[in-house]
């Protein structure tokens, strides 16, 4: 079991900056990757961006790039979401979550399905 616990969400102006953690414990040792996803009210859970533990490479949802950076510190277990010019649009409840897929590619990574372990989800609200 992979135990997923997100902090550093909040409310903030449009234009302005957040950035979230997600720290990982229990079995961290089986998770290959992490992904943020979001859910904004009324709308289906979304990919937004994913990095892999070993390598560090990473992938993103369009509307992001640019925008938001995904990283991670491996000594710390944690990964993290950089979110710059942040616009009301990216309001939503934001989830970490990690896979176990050995063998993976960037479309793998966008999946929900690829995902086994999650948080409980951190809100980020940006007026306007």
């Amino acid at each position: 079991q992979v135990q997923l616990v997100e902090s550093g969400g909040g409310l903030v102006q449009a234009g302005g900056s957040l950035r979230l953690s997600c720290a990982a414990s229990g079995r961290t040792f089986s998770s290959h990757y992490m992904g943020w996803f979001r859910q904004g009210p009324g709308k289906e859970r979304e990919f937004v961006a994913a990095v892999r533990w070993r390598s560090g490479s990473t992938t993103y949802e369009d509307s992001v790039k640019g925008r938001f950076t995904i990283s991670r510190n491996n000594a710390k277990n944690t990964a993290y979401l950089q979110m710059n010019s942040l616009k009301p649009e990216d309001t939503a409840v934001y989830y970490c979550a990690a896979g176990t897929i050995s063998f993976n590619s960037d479309n793998t990574l966008r999946q929900i399905g690829a995902y086994g372990y999650w948080g409980q989800g951190t809100q980020v609200t940006v007026s306007s």
